[in-house]
């Protein structure tokens, strides 16, 4: 367990470093210092500890269950009774000023004329499957309970698809509905021809366009009576396609119960909400992590969803100026964050901080404990999955460790043959399901039996992660199974040596990805983004400093003999780095212009 003791006497030294600074601020700065780095931490509402939590949790899958009946229309009915805070349910804000405040009857009035709009507008039944392509915009929360209600399966994307992107997913879906805004229309009709499965076609806009029907417009015709579909818990609800390292992107099905019950693991115990709360999380509408964050998992507990309408993610955030209390994002918004003025980081009433996406640098973590007091938790998992492992409140907290497993899951590190490794063992993470499969994991890549039978291996679903399991039970993120480096018989993990560059001050970001070698095969490449004080220094010296650097952080064996200065990583539009397109460009499978667009 050699990484689990540097990081501790990393972090050791890291922590008499800061009260070095402390000591100085509070001369200069007065209690100020002191209000903006003294402790935040908040004991678990929802539950005692993680061990009571693990005894305690048992859910029971009935045989039908709809989340909008079920959940969404039991707290309306509360709300009306007078029996919850007087938060919204649904709170949006953009850069304009402008903001939407909808109560549960509010978000049930509106969607339940939606769910006309499907019906009776649209003639779709129960299975059919919906294609939505909408930004931060309040209707695409409205399209995601009208599916719901009527039984419809949601499929939503992000809207940075091009149009070769969408005709893929219309085709191999046979959506026969697609939702959208002016934005996209003119790439849906350049497709639509080559897909027969399209009936109707939607359009949030202000004015008419032909061949598209307007929604405020429909939904301005129809009554706001509607009885929501008796959905089987294991019927179809949400299909994701999800990008893979080889081949088509696959089709992720979850079923009502999958995500509708399963994610109460993420609201009720890792980000620990209740109605009181008001959560923002910054995930893009196309992605699992939307649902997880900004749908299921807030609403299961009651608490107001809260939205930032912005096209990414920007440091002059709403945190200082609405009580949000909890907050979650992509490590890339942290890293962003701890290089802004530390004046900013004065809360209203911020609490509980989560990430999730990517592996959070140490580093990182502790700047951000050190400018706010808070602890950030951070948490695994993947669309096919709820949350895996995390750090739960009350849990000692290993930066660099994403944690332990979660209550209905029991994940192991196992080998090539699916058997369980010994603790402090490099593995396949796992998530047991035999003989019990949990309810929470997806149906299967719909139509692909073959790609599904794949993430299976003896009595375990694997990840595709690789990782390994410290003897306290914490889990240890090594990195994707084809992000592994084998470098001369050495096999390295990206994670750990992007850990090492980020601690140099000249390291704003940094992404490694094995470059081919005639000797050693592979060798470890970084691309690095550099801090402004050092973006004009000599690009020979750095790169030998920085190796340097590298070599007495981590073993040896592991720094990067390849080093390239960029201006900015590619990344997803929920901000994780997308190592996959550096390590085409680097095997010679993309240009360098195809990768920085």
């Amino acid at each position: 367990l050699s990484l689990t003791m540097t990081l501790y006497v990393r972090r050791k030294s890291f922590f008499n470093h800061c009260l070095k600074i402390s000591k100085k601020n509070e001369v200069h700065e007065g209690g100020r210092w002191l209000q903006m780095c003294r402790s935040k931490t908040s004991a678990p509402k929802n539950f005692c500890d993680y061990e009571s939590m693990r005894r305690t949790y048992n859910i029971r899958v009935p045989q039908r269950f709809n989340f909008a009946k079920d959940v969404l229309e039991q707290w309306e009915t509360k709300e009306k009774n007078g029996q919850r805070s007087s938060l919204p349910a649904l709170w949006w804000v953009n850069d304009s000023g402008v903001e939407v405040r909808w109560s549960f009857e509010e978000l049930g009035f509106h969607s339940r004329r939606l769910a006309n709009v499907l019906h009776q507008e649209c003639s779709l039944e129960r299975g059919d499957r919906v294609f939505l392509i909408l930004p931060r915009v309040p209707e695409w929360w409205l399209v995601n309970v009208a599916c719901l209600r009527t039984g419809t399966v949601l499929i939503p994307g992000t809207s940075q698809l091009t149009a070769r992107d969408i005709c893929h997913r219309l085709q191999a879906s046979g959506a026969k509905c697609v939702i959208t805004d002016e934005t996209l229309a003119p790439l849906l009709d350049t497709v639509a021809s080559d897909c027969p499965s399209i009936s109707t076609k939607l359009l949030l806009s202000h004015r008419a366009i032909h061949g598209w029907g307007n929604l405020t417009e429909l939904m301005g015709k129809v009554s706001d009576d509607h009885v929501c579909m008796d959905t089987r818990s294991d019927e179809a609800m949400t299909i994701f396609f999800t990008s893979g390292t080889t081949g088509s992107p696959k089709m992720t099905q979850h079923s009502h119960c999958s995500y509708g019950l399963g994610l109460t693991v993420n609201g009720r115990y890792w980000l620990d909400l209740t109605e009181q709360d008001v959560f923002w999380n910054t995930s893009d509408t196309g992605w699992a992590k939307s649902a997880w964050s900004s749908v299921f998992a807030p609403w299961i507990q009651g608490a107001c969803v809260f939205i930032h309408h912005m096209p990414r993610f920007d440091t002059s955030t709403t945190l200082s100026s609405y009580p949000i209390t909890t907050f979650c994002t992509a490590p890339t918004a942290y890293r962003m964050l701890v290089q802004d003025d530390i004046s900013r980081f004065t809360f209203k009433a911020l609490e509980h901080c989560l990430c999730a996406g990517e592996p959070i640098n140490p580093e990182v973590m502790w700047k951000w404990k050190e400018l706010t007091g808070l602890d950030i938790y951070e948490g695994y998992g993947q669309t096919e999955t709820v949350l895996i492992a995390g750090t739960f409140k009350g849990m000692k907290i290993k930066p660099g460790s994403f944690g332990k497993a979660s209550p209905g899951y029991d994940v192991q590190v196992v080998d090539e043959d699916g058997s369980v490794l010994p603790r402090g063992q490099e593995g396949d993470l796992g998530i047991r399901v035999k003989p019990d499969r949990p309810f929470s994991l997806f149906t299967e890549y719909t139509g692909e039996p073959e790609r599904t039978a794949e993430c299976f291996r003896g009595d375990f679903y694997l990840t595709g992660d690789r990782g390994m399991m410290d003897d306290e039970g914490y889990l240890w993120f090594i990195g994707r199974a084809d992000d592994v480096i084998l470098s001369a018989g050495y096999r390295i993990g990206p994670f750990e040596v992007e850990n090492a560059l980020i601690e140099h001050s000249a390291v704003a970001e940094s992404a490694v990805v094995s470059s081919p070698d005639p000797v050693r095969g592979e060798v470890v490449k970084a691309f690095v983004v550099l801090t402004a004080d050092y973006k004009s220094r000599d690009h020979k010296e750095l790169i030998q400093e920085l190796q340097t650097h590298v070599k007495t952080v981590t073993a040896p064996y592991k720094y990067p003999r390849k080093i390239e200065f960029v201006d900015h990583l590619p990344k997803t539009v929920s901000g994780k780095i997308r190592r996959v397109e550096l390590r085409k460009k680097e095997w010679g499978q993309q240009t360098s212009k195809q990768i920085w667009k």
